[in-house]
């Protein structure tokens, strides 16, 4: 099977070229390619697909072969791929996800895509539709206990599910310890992403996230997104912020007047290869 790995600020995901390759069982290949002793070491498999409505298809899988509806460092992952590698030669392209279509811009310098604007759209505020469980209406600051202590979450979904923990420290924070249990607590039908964050400063977020089926990640971007919503809503920041993550920084700006998210960030190849599927030879 033939890939390509890239990052976008450190979230790293093997890419196949669906154009091209046939991925027979994409869960099972994501586990494989995901170990970063027996396979090629990312967070998970994301494959590029031809579209019937958008200029290409995005499908991506989680390490543990759980397929997630949107990937954020993904998505920009994929524009840059289509364009270096002569799929789609346009600079404002669209990506249909499980999620829906999304739009994106491309900046090109010497040919190649460096940074990627995407609109992420709406965010979804009703506790339903992310889903959490909540008398509320909106998870706005709400109060859950965790491993015995009380936190409070703002809920937001950016195409899958996240809760939002604001705390004065999460460079001493044991997320390993902690992340798992918020993924699988009760409160969270569909289990959850859940992001950590420090203020900075009005404009300025600090941010870990624990990634439901990952664990701790470098970044995500939908994470980003929806923390930057939390945090106006919680009036933290104005609707404009950089967050700053474990692999590098996210602009993140809610245009509260139309109600979309747009994220710009980097996106970047780190080698091609071709890997032998065990159970295909």
């Amino acid at each position: 099977m033939k890939f390509t790995k890239m990052q976008g600020i450190g979230n790293d995901y093997v890419y196949v070229n669906c154009f091209e390759e046939t991925v027979a069982d994409p869960a099972r290949t994501a586990e494989y390619v995901s170990d970063r002793h027996f396979g090629i070491g990312s967070d998970g498999l994301i494959l590029i697909k031809p579209s019937k409505v958008a200029d290409c298809m995005m499908d991506m899988y989680n390490l543990d072969g759980s397929q997630g509806a949107m990937c954020g460092n993904g998505i920009r992952c994929v524009a840059k791929y289509v364009y270096d590698y002569g799929i789609v030669k346009k600079t404002e392209l669209t990506v249909e996800t499980k999620s829906g279509i999304k739009k994106l811009k491309l900046s090109v310098e010497n040919g190649k895509v460096s940074q990627v604007e995407v609109n992420m759209g709406e965010p979804i505020l009703k506790a339903s539709e992310i889903p959490i469980c909540s008398e509320n209406d909106q998870v706005l600051n709400e109060a859950i206990e965790v491993d015995g202590t009380i936190y409070h979450m703002t809920g937001v979904s950016m195409g899958n599910p996240h809760a939002v923990v604001f705390l004065e420290d999460v460079e001493n924070l044991d997320i390993e310890k902690l992340g798992p249990s918020f993924e699988n607590h009760p409160r969270f039908p569909d289990r959850v992403n859940t992001e950590f964050i420090q203020v900075l400063d009005p404009n300025t977020l600090k941010m870990r996230v624990w990634e439901r089926g990952s664990g701790e990640t470098l970044a995500c971007g939908t994470g980003a997104c929806a923390s930057a919503v939390a945090s106006a809503l919680n009036g933290f920041s104005g609707n404009e912020v950089t967050v700053k993550l474990l692999g590098g920084d996210l602009k993140i700006r809610w245009d509260r007047e139309s109600n979309q998210v747009y994220m710009t960030g980097p996106a970047a190849v780190v080698f091609d290869g071709e890997i032998v599927l065990p159970w295909e030879t």
